[in-house]
C-alpha cells in the first residue's frame, strides 16, 4: 500500500455523564478523509464516570478504524485529561481509567500512524450530541 493510499480518519470522540457517576454515554464523529464518508456512533454505558465515557466514545471510534482498514489516525476530544494521557504528558492513575488506556494505546499501535488533539467543545459539537444521544436513547437513565 502506497503512503496516498492509506486511509486518513479524523476520530471526534466524547463522552457524557449525567452525574458523575451518573447515567453516561459515548459518542464519535469519524471523517474518512480520502472518501469523505462520514460515521456516527453512539451508545449508553449505564452508570459510570465521565472520564470513562471519553474513553469509551475514543475505544469505540478506534475499533471502527481498525475493522475498516486501519490507517492514520486524528484524534479530536474536549477532554483535555484524555488527551495528555494519550501523549504522555499525564499519569494514568485512576484504576478504572487503566485498562481503558491500555486498549486505546495497544490499538493506536496497530494504526499507520496517530495524534491526539485537545479541542474547545465548540468544535467537538457532533461527538457530543451523538454522547447525549447513548443517554438519551435509553430514557436518559440506567437500565
Amino acid at each position: 500500500m502506497t503512503r496516498d493510499a492509506i486511509p486518513h480518519w479524523i476520530l471526534y470522540s466524547d463522552g457524557a455523564s449525567r452525574g458523575n457517576p451518573g447515567p453516561a454515554g459515548y459518542g464519535c464523529y469519524l471523517v474518512r478523509e480520502d472518501s469523505g464518508q462520514v460515521v456516527e456512533l453512539s451508545g449508553f454505558l449505564g452508570v459510570t464516570t465521565n472520564n470513562v465515557a471519553e474513553y469509551e466514545g475514543l475505544l469505540a471510534g478506534l475499533r471502527h478504524v481498525l475493522a475498516h482498514g486501519g490507517g492514520r489516525v486524528a484524534i479530536r476530544a474536549d477532554s483535555q485529561l484524555m488527551v495528555r494521557q494519550l501523549e504522555g504528558r499525564y499519569q494514568v492513575k485512576h484504576p478504572r481509567l487503566v485498562p481503558l488506556y491500555r486498549d486505546a494505546m495497544a490499538m493506536l499501535a496497530r494504526t499507520a500512524g496517530w495524534t491526539a488533539t485537545h479541542v474547545p467543545r465548540e468544535q467537538n459539537r457532533d461527538a457530543d450530541r451523538l454522547a447525549n444521544r447513548g443517554i438519551e436513547e435509553h430514557g436518559g437513565r440506567a437500565r
